[in-house]
């Protein structure tokens, strides 16, 4: 049997029944979930409802496996029916019971329980029940990867996935770079858990606000777009070492579990970091930042409990920007402006960088002068004579700490001392 997906390119495809005796026995052998697939999502109504249908001999939707190249662990990969599976191997581990109120099957009464509580006919009859089984046979070059994802996403159609499951399953660099995001210490630190690739949601979301520069509107089409637009996003460039660098600094400000942490407030938090380590001399700013961020909740909070005439008109706007439309330019827009201006107003000792941090020609002049053409850094070299062409004018206090771009704050370095000193002091 073929398949024709992704316009055009054919897909080799083979159908069989498996009895659900060889799909238990083949667990070991199955990766319910690779990367494009949601974590499970079943309630047990929709397990017991399965398992029921099973036993009456109802018809029950075939399932998509993958069948991966040799040597990747598992023989197969499911493209469609991980929920389905994972409610068979989990009956017949005996992890949970059918409905209370179910009806008899067969004269037998099933109601509440499990699979090794069932009579011996039954058990049977549900042993060798059929599953329609589709393989789809294995895939050796990144394009037919890509088919597999495109499949995925045509199975799902109809189903209740969510967005930012949908994205999971799209191929790219983008998608790719996200998912290594979703991975970083800092999103454990946050109350919301990563149930439905949350925290990939919110890791997208803030890839799209520093795309953009600051605020932005990040809701799911503007996601997709991200994504679509970025198949080839360079995982090293500019770009995403700026992420990386905020969610580092976000971590240190918080360093465990904070409970005020929201999904609003990650992303308002994530364009103050970004403005902090953009513009700002911003080194050892993390503990004041975590500080005054849970003061700041904590009066919000108490706010909430006084009459509307006794609360502070800001913080009223503010829950009015934090209660819908969260993921739109203009809310974020106005919960950061507050934020920075309680921030600063708190700490008014943090210092913008220098705008110029490029000597001009005359400045760099005066300072090979003033330091008669010799490296005075000292660390690669001793000392060295500098030819014209061949030096770097080297900020004694490093730009990033906040030191200024003057000739008394210059001093003529060698490329390899300058290179070994970095942002050092």
């Amino acid at each position: 049997m073929r398949g024709d997906y992704n316009g055009g390119t054919e897909v080799r495809l083979s159908k069989q029944p498996y009895p659900i005796t060889t799909l238990n026995g083949l667990r070991n052998a199955i990766d319910p979930t690779p990367d494009y697939q949601r974590p499970p999502a079943w309630n047990l109504k929709q397990k017991q409802l399965l398992i029921d249908s099973i036993l009456r001999g109802y018809d029950v939707p075939k399932m998509y496996w993958h069948r991966l190249p040799k040597g990747e662990g598992f023989k197969f990969a499911v493209i469609d029916g991980q929920q389905r599976l994972r409610t068979i191997w989990e009956f017949c581990a005996n992890e949970f019971a059918l409905a209370k109120n179910a009806d008899p099957i067969d004269g037998e009464a099933v109601a509440g329980k499990r699979y090794s509580d069932l009579d011996i006919d039954l058990m049977s009859k549900f042993d060798i029940y059929p599953i329609d089984i589709v393989i789809v046979e294995e895939a050796v070059q990144n394009e037919d990867e890509d088919e597999i994802r495109d499949m995925f996403l045509r199975l799902q159609n109809g189903t209740t996935l969510k967005a930012q499951e949908k994205r999971n399953a799209m191929p790219g660099q983008m998608r790719d770079f996200v998912k290594e995001l979703a991975k970083h210490p800092f999103f454990e630190s946050c109350k919301f858990s990563n149930s439905r690739f949350t925290f990939d949601h919110i890791a997208a979301q803030m890839v799209c606000l520093e795309e953009a520069g600051g605020p932005a509107n990040v809701r799911d089409s503007d996601l997709n777009r991200l994504y679509a637009e970025n198949g080839h996003f360079d995982v090293n460039g500019k770009l995403a070492k700026k992420v990386r660098r905020v969610l580092d600094y976000l971590k240190r400000s918080f360093p465990e579990k904070t409970p005020e942490l929201e999904r609003y407030n990650a992303i308002t938090l994530y364009c103050l970091a970004s403005t902090l380590l953009e513009g700002y001399v911003h080194q050892g700013t993390e503990p004041q930042l975590a500080q005054w961020f849970i003061s700041f909740e904590t009066e919000r909070r108490q706010q909430n409990e006084l009459d509307e005439e006794q609360r502070d008109p800001q913080l009223i706007e503010y829950l009015r920007l934090t209660s819908y439309s969260t993921d739109t330019a203009e809310s974020i827009r106005g919960r950061l402006e507050l934020m920075e201006k309680l921030f600063f107003l708190a700490y008014p000792e943090i210092e913008p960088l220098d705008t110029s941090r490029i000597f001009t020609p005359e400045q760099r002049l005066a300072i090979f002068r003033k330091d008669n053409g010799h490296c005075q850094l000292k660390i690669a070299c001793n000392g060295d004579k500098l030819s014209w062409g061949e030096w770097h004018a080297d900020h004694i206090v490093p730009h990033s700490k906040g030191g200024k771009t003057t000739v008394a704050n210059g001093q003529a370095a060698c490329p390899a001392c300058n290179l070994a000193k970095s942002n050092k002091t």
